[in-house]
């Protein structure tokens, strides 16, 4: 089974990024908008089982943090994805560390760049098109992370939290 863990912003931000996604993302029935941490593996229920604990501990070594979105930007000329970025902070950098370590798979294909996608796969001139209007919004947010989520992949494609994982609080 593919697993993933992602944390998920407030509904404000998510409603923001799905105003874009809704016609910019053909992932956006399958996912909420969301910051990768660790993008999706295959693990088995022994895996889950040994990496559940792991999970457990990076978050209660983890304190919250906040979060700055403060502009629009791209992974081209690699592919024409689209996002919100996410201002890469320490935390965000260690947690995304600590799940390429010890018990966890490392497939990191590439840098970490913390962000929410809202248009990717895009021809290159609606990418154009599209990007060049979005550079030109004032986007602005700034929140409290609290928690990061294990998810799993459904058989449709679809992704469905497994579980949540609260920052710096024993969880049982």
């Amino acid at each position: 089974m593919k697993y993933g863990i992602a944390i998920f912003p407030s509904k404000n931000i998510q409603d923001e990024a799905n105003s874009y996604r809704k016609r910019y993302d053909p992932q956006y029935a399958n996912v909420p908008p969301h910051i990768t941490l660790k993008s999706a593996f295959d693990a088995d229920d022994k895996l889950i089982t040994e990496l559940i604990p792991e999970l457990k501990r990076i978050a209660n070594e983890t304190e919250p943090f906040t979060i700055n979105i403060n502009k629009v930007s791209t992974f081209a000329p690699v592919t024409n994805t689209i996002y919100f970025k996410v201002e890469p902070i320490q935390q965000l950098i260690d947690l995304n560390t600590k799940m390429h370590e010890g018990k966890f798979p490392n497939n990191e294909e590439y840098s970490f760049v913390p962000h929410i996608t809202i248009a990717q796969k895009l021809s290159h001139d609606e990418y154009s098109d599209v990007f060049g209007a979005l550079q030109m919004k004032n986007i602005q947010f700034e929140e409290e992370i609290d928690r990061f989520q294990l998810c799993y992949q459904l058989e449709n494609g679809s992704w469905t939290v497994y579980e949540s994982f609260v920052f710096g609080k024993e969880t049982v």
